[in-house]
């Protein structure tokens, strides 16, 4: 099939494009890299009247890292994020989650933004920003706001966006522990196929190894992503052991609501979600004990 009709517009800068959509209300939809909306065009299970570009918005394409924050333009793109040295040092769960993501050609059209609006509940920037708390700044051209990222995700493919608005920008929390360590896993029938489940953790330890603090978050095995906060929060104080971290799993496990369809039951996305954790966990831990003070 192909796309039903539309009218297209270029906007060359974020008020441009929160000024289209404001014109031309709820059928206009923003595109950049279109790695998601333009196959459901293709398929007609989307249908805007109109497209706005927005890859000439140069302030939608900014990486910045402010000390306690990396600050990311909703239209940078995924293939940037994997190579960025600041996203690295600061933020290094995303690169890990980023090789998950399709294959290097969509990549390097891809963008967070699109990502997080589109809200896949197996994609893994979304799974990413929901575990490490991240905050989302949605503009439109009447204001702008600030809204969790645990927020955002309503449902299967709805979020909390209004029409009128563009998600500008995504703003990670840094973690300053000097011995912090990361870890995305996933499982897929192929390698950039949608994941079936995945799971991602990061810890920071102190020197006698004991979990000062985590965080844990689960994609796939739920109608949207989700951090587990009090699971992690469990962890808090005590050595990372490989008894804490079976039973973090089996708690992780107990505390998705995981959906069957064509390609897994309910109960082996459950079981994914408990094998993927514990795995991101003795990752997490290896990375968080091998490394070095900067």
């Amino acid at each position: 099939m192909k796309a039903a009709p539309f009218e297209y517009a270029r906007a060359g800068s974020l008020a441009e494009a929160c000024a289209l959509l404001a014109q031309h209300g709820p059928d206009a939809k923003l595109i950049a890299g279109g790695q998601s909306l333009v196959p459901m065009m293709a398929m007609r299970l989307a249908r805007p009247a109109w497209l706005v570009d927005i890859n000439d918005a140069a302030d939608l394409q900014q990486i910045a890292v402010d000390g306690d924050h990396v600050r990311i333009g909703g239209g940078v793109r995924q293939a940037r994020l994997e190579r960025d040295a600041a996203i690295a040092a600061k933020l290094p769960l995303l690169p890990q989650a980023l090789r998950w993501v399709g294959h290097a050609q969509t990549r390097n059209r891809g963008t967070p933004g699109g990502s997080m609006v589109h809200a896949d509940p197996s994609a893994e920037i979304p799974l990413v920003a929901v575990t490490l708390g991240a905050e989302l700044k949605l503009v439109s051209e009447a204001e702008q706001t600030w809204m969790p990222a645990q927020e955002f995700f309503l449902a299967p493919m709805v979020t909390a966006i209004a029409p009128d608005q563009c998600l500008a920008e995504l703003r990670f929390p840094v973690w300053h522990e000097a011995r912090t360590g990361c870890a995305f896993q996933e499982v897929a029938i192929r390698h950039g196929d949608f994941a079936l489940a995945s799971a991602c953790a990061q810890v920071a330890l102190d020197e006698a190894g004991r979990c000062t603090r985590a965080a844990i978050g689960v994609g796939g095995a739920g109608p949207v992503p989700v951090a587990l906060t009090d699971v992690a929060g469990q962890l808090k104080g005590g050595m990372l052991d490989e008894r804490a971290i079976v039973d973090a799993a089996s708690a992780a496990a107990a505390g998705v609501e995981p959906e069957a369809d064509l390609h897994a039951s309910a109960e082996y996305r459950r079981h994914l979600a408990q094998v993927l954790v514990a795995a991101a966990l003795r990752a997490a831990r290896e990375a968080a004990l091998n490394r070095r003070p900067s």
